[in-house]
Order: C-alpha cells, then sequence, then structure tokens
C-alpha cells in the first residue's frame, strides 16, 4: 500500500479562504491545562498567581475534594496586593518557601500567571529567576501565563512546554520528540510502535519527570501530537530541533500519515512500516466500523474552543463519512494544520476567532445535526433543538492513535445517539 496516495484528493482546504471573526467569544482561560498537566508532570506543582475566581475555576474543572493533596494550587492576590498596598513579590516569596517546606518533593514548580496578576504587572518572570537560585539544584521554578486575555484553554499548555524549552540540555546525537501531552495509555502505545520500527531514542515532552526531560540540538526531529503547540513548536525550531510535519493522529488515517511522516524520516522500510502498523490499523479500521454508519451522512458544525477543530473535521469527513457545515477554530496556524486542511475536502465554511452571536445565528438556519461547542454554549443550543458535544471532553478523553479510533468515532455518536433515545 502507498500511504502517501490518500492525500490525493481532489481539492482540499488549504486554500479556501477563512472567515475572520473579532468578536465576543466564549472559551475557557489557559488555567484549565493545569488540570492534564499536573497530571501528567509527576514531580510538578502549579502555583496560580490569582484571584479567588481563579482558584474556584481550578477546583470546579478537577473536581477536587477538600481533603485532597492535588499538585496545584492558588496564591490569592488580596484587595491589598491589587490596590498596591502590599508587595506581591515578597508575599509569593514567602508562600513559596512555605509549599515548599511541605511538599519537598516538588521538582518543578511553575508560577502561572493570570487575568490579576497581568493586570497589575506582577513580573513572575523575575521572581522565577529569584527563586531558582535560592532553590536550585533541587527546584526549577519557571513561570508561564495561563490569563483569558485573548487567549483560548488549550494554549496554557503551549506556554508552559515553551517555558520548559529553554531548560532543555544540548545534544548531538539523533534523537525524535513526540511533543504534546497525552494520557500514559496513548504515550506508551506510540512508543511501543516506534521501538517496534527500530526508533529507540525517543522522548515525550513533557517528560512525566524532570531527570526525563528530552533533549534538543540539530540532529533532534520532533513531532507534534496536538494541534494548539505554536509557540513550543517554534521554541524548539529556535533551538535547531527539525519539525517533521503530518497530520495529526486521530482515526485510522490520521495516525498512520503521522507514523509515516516520522518512519519517513528514520528511513524505516515500507515492509517494517507495514508489519508493525497492521495489526492496529485492522484494528482501528473495525473498530470505525461498527460507528461509521450511524454518523455517515450527518451534519457537524464546529464552534472554537480547543483548536483541534480542523484535525477532528478531517477526521469526521474522511473516516466517519459526516459533512462539515462550518469549522470555526481560535486560531488557524497553517504551519501546523497544514496536511490536515489539505485532507480536509471543500465544503465547509473555514473560520478564524469568533463573533459568538454571528456565529450561533449562522449555527441555527443551518440546523446540523451535530455540533461541537464550549460548555458555555451547549445547553442553550440544546434548549434550540441541537444536539452537542462539549469540544473540552475531546481533550481530557484518550482520543488520539489506532486503540482510540473506533473511541473518538463514539464520543460523536453519543450525543446523537441520547437524542434518538429521548425522541423516542
Amino acid at each position: 500500500m502507498n500511504i502517501s496516495s490518500s492525500l490525493k484528493i481532489k481539492q482540499g482546504c488549504s486554500n479556501v479562504p477563512i472567515l475572520k471573526e473579532k468578536g465576543q467569544n466564549e472559551v475557557f482561560c489557559g488555567l484549565t491545562g493545569i488540570i492534564w498537566l499536573h497530571r501528567k508532570i509527576q514531580d510538578a506543582f502549579f502555583l496560580v498567581v490569582g484571584s479567588r475566581t481563579c482558584a474556584h475555576l481550578l477546583q470546579s474543572a478537577a473536581g477536587v475534594m477538600i481533603f485532597a493533596e492535588p499538585r496545584f494550587g492558588t496564591a490569592i492576590l488580596e484587595e491589598k496586593d491589587l490596590a498596591g498596598m502590599a508587595d506581591a513579590q515578597d508575599e509569593l516569596d514567602l508562600q513559596v518557601e512555605k509549599l515548599l517546606e511541605r511538599r519537598p518533593e516538588i521538582k518543578q514548580l511553575f508560577l502561572v500567571g493570570s487575568c490579576p496578576s497581568e493586570v497589575i504587572k506582577l513580573d513572575l518572570s523575575k521572581a522565577a529567576e529569584r527563586l531558582t537560585l535560592k532553590y536550585a539544584p533541587n527546584v526549577r521554578v519557571l513561570s508561564y501565563s495561563g490569563s483569558g486575555i485573548e487567549t483560548t484553554f488549550t494554549q496554557g499548555e503551549d506556554a508552559c512546554l515553551a517555558s520548559i524549552v529553554p531548560t532543555l540540555e544540548n545534544t548531538p546525537s539523533e534523537e525524535l520528540i513526540l511533543v504534546g501531552a497525552l494520557p500514559d495509555i496513548v504515550e506508551d502505545q506510540f512508543l511501543s510502535i516506534l521501538k517496534n520500527f527500530g526508533i529507540t531514542n525517543v522522548s515525550s515532552f513533557p517528560s512525566r519527570t524532570k531527570n526525563n526531560a528530552p533533549k534538543v540540538g540539530k540532529n533532534v526531529k520532533f513531532i507534534l501530537s496536538q494541534p494548539f503547540l505554536g509557540d513550543t513548536c517554534e521554541a524548539l525550531e529556535k533551538r535547531g530541533a527539525h519539525h517533521i510535519k503530518a497530520p495529526f493522529p486521530f482515526g485510522e488515517e490520521g495516525t498512520t500519515m503521522w507514523l509515516q511522516a516520522i518512519a519517513q524520516e528514520f528511513n524505516v522500510s515500507q515492509d517494517k512500516f507495514e508489519e508493525v502498523t497492521n495489526g492496529p490499523r485492522n484494528r482501528a479500521l473495525k473498530a470505525l466500523e461498527k460507528i461509521k454508519n450511524k454518523l455517515s451522512g450527518k451534519s457537524v458544525f464546529f464552534f472554537p474552543d480547543s483548536q483541534l477543530e480542523i484535525p477532528l473535521a478531517r477526521f469526521l469527513v474522511r473516516e466517519c463519512g459526516m459533512e462539515a457545515l462550518e469549522v470555526s477554530s481560535p486560531y488557524i496556524n497553517k504551519k501546523i494544520v497544514l496536511s490536515d486542511m489539505e485532507m480536509l475536502p471543500q465544503g465547509p465554511v473555514i473560520s478564524e476567532g469568533q463573533d459568538v452571536d454571528l456565529q450561533i445565528e449562522r449555527c441555527k438556519s443551518q440546523k446540523p445535526d451535530l455540533t461541537i461547542c464550549g460548555m458555555g454554549l451547549a445547553n442553550p443550543l440544546e434548549a434550540e433543538g441541537l444536539a452537542t458535544k462539549w469540544s473540552i471532553e475531546l481533550v481530557f478523553s484518550p482520543v488520539h492513535g489506532y486503540e482510540q479510533a473506533g473511541d473518538l468515532a463514539s464520543l460523536f455518536y453519543r450525543p446523537l445517539k441520547r437524542r434518538e433515545v429521548l425522541q423516542i
């Protein structure tokens, strides 16, 4: 089988004019990324410098009980801090000292900026430098912004990873880095396939601990597993690493193309590629076949939220037979999503940004069978008679790779099945 032949479609969306909107938008802030990052980076603590609202958001999103000991917290900015009546830097130093005394297992501390800390111009980068000097080498202190001002929630992970890149050690060796926080089970599946290809010098970014962090250099190649990592991609390229461009590994086709791009860079023979991937590919196709006939012919409308929209639309159209009416993303970085845009057949409106009122009207007029949107829009759209799927669920769930292809399709079918049951 010639894998690259699957790219030969009549017309893709790479040159389709993009509808750009700048108005009111409905998204979570970048602090949300802490919920999956603190589980992935096992020796890290995320200290949000923000308001009580920030603290409530994190506790609500994570479902943390009062007796739990999570690896994130909030240094509350009180009225006196906001009014400049107290030295916020001194108070931050005191909070960090107490935290590290209580939690000696912490090896990486992230100071996470919020809307309040940015409004009062609190310089967390300087604080991180100062605290690193104080607590090195046991603890590395970094900073990034999780503010919701002009950003979307997945950019929290991008900002976090980009802040780590300057600290990575150099290497002259040829290595591969898988970039993007994946559930451990998915990461292990990919690592197993790559090992069977004969590619052994592979690391994941973010790593589970500081000691297992990848190294970078001119002979290092990296591939993104998430389409919202633009700043991280740029930071790695500045360190000399080579970006392997590919569609994202959603579904059988996307995963095959993603792995094929790696295989070509590391001179894996086509016979070896077929030998290693034949089993999981067939399982993915069988799993998809069970759901495809239930999704085929249905229409889907994407509101902008996670930046997963373009790769997921490609998956639903090409692998599940759905019709995309509009595919909207908060930001469209063609450098990263071009391969998926080339594979997505022309037809849907491609839009960037959001004017939520105008977009809701377009959605209501087209009456899609399924609407992918943020949690804040789901209930109002359901009240209009539309079946919805929370886009944030697609970030929290294991959806990448061959073994999850059927589960990914099922996530989109569940709202349709629920509506069918309610109508009966």
